[in-house]
């Protein structure tokens, strides 16, 4: 394979983006899926916010509709991680799976973000049957029912508040005895009735049958184990950002977050792009996502014309 003129990463909402938006601008874009296809969103069922759906969509039909839509336009998608790059000079050099190493002059980072777990088994049983990471995706299943949100940081009040506005009851589960929220959104949460907060306390397990979750078994700093019933078990412990393989080359925040320039998805590298959560830290919505792959995509047609 010769010089590819746009690479891309990440086979989440971002990155089919920007493979039709590369496609119908002539580039020849090739795709590699990595390890997770679809993306964070093939961790949920039914996606409610996505425009153009008034009765939601299946989050897995959602990604193989713009997988299959790439492919209409002449993207190459194909399964395969990078493992190691090279952005020293163009052509950039992506060593695909430790195997192939592939130039391409213009790269698309559209790897994700993957959001912490506690690590439980009955967590992962549940996943997309009650535990959830993100509130504002899948908060709406839980209207006028009992939630939890686990974290102690401005994430976890913010999901907390968002849950409150739609649930009948949300448990904060936080593991020490004061917050690390801003003192602005620890007022907000005590100020909101249906929010109760659990000091001290740690989750032990996930409870749950064929339906999905029914409760959590907590465990607080002096021994005392409890149950509480819910329907929904939010993480809010944060996300990583999956820039690991990218950051000795583009400058990245403190967590690890690709940073962007101004209005566009340009990296510190001329010819590298960014899209999706990857170098979103704040929204890491399926719709923003996909919002950046455009901009990615315009971005990187805009530069093989001005440097070629």
């Amino acid at each position: 394979m010769g010089s590819i003129k746009c690479l891309i990463l990440g086979g989440g909402p971002a990155g089919y983006t920007a493979a039709i938006y590369a496609s119908r601008a002539g580039l020849s874009p090739v795709l590699y899926e990595g390890m997770e296809p679809g993306g964070q969103l093939t961790t949920t069922t039914i996606v409610e916010n996505f425009p153009g759906f008034p009765g939601g969509v299946d989050a897995n039909s959602l990604m193989d509709g713009m997988r299959k839509q790439a492919a209409s336009f002449g993207a190459s998608i194909c399964r395969g991680a990078a493992t190691a790059v090279d952005l020293s000079s163009r052509p950039f050099k992506v060593t695909i799976d430790g195997k192939e190493t592939l130039e391409a002059e213009t790269l698309i980072i559209a790897t994700g973000a993957t959001a912490k777990y506690l690590g439980l088994p009955s967590e992962e049983k549940f996943k997309g049957l009650g535990v959830s990471a993100c509130a504002t995706c899948d908060g709406f299943f839980y209207r006028g029912r009992n939630v939890a949100v686990v974290g102690g940081g401005d994430t976890a009040c913010e999901e907390a508040l968002y849950l409150a506005g739609l649930c009948r009851k949300v448990y904060m589960i936080v593991r020490r005895d004061v917050f690390r929220a801003s003192k602005a959104m620890q007022a907000k949460v005590f100020a909101t009735e249906n929010i109760e907060i659990l000091w001290k306390c740690q989750t032990q397990e996930v409870l749950g049958d064929s339906a999905g979750v029914t409760g959590a078994r907590l465990v607080r700093s002096d021994g005392e184990v409890f149950d509480i019933a819910v329907d929904g078990f939010f993480l809010a412990i944060g996300h990583h950002p999956n820039s690991e393989l990218f950051a000795p080359w583009v400058e990245t925040d403190e967590v690890g977050y690709i940073i962007t320039s101004g209005k566009t998805q340009e990296t510190s590298v001329k010819g590298v792009f960014a899209a999706g959560d990857v170098q979103d830290p704040l929204y890491r919505q399926a719709v923003t996502a996909a919002a950046s792959g455009c901009r990615a995509a315009r971005d990187a047609e805009r530069f093989l014309l001005e440097n070629n």
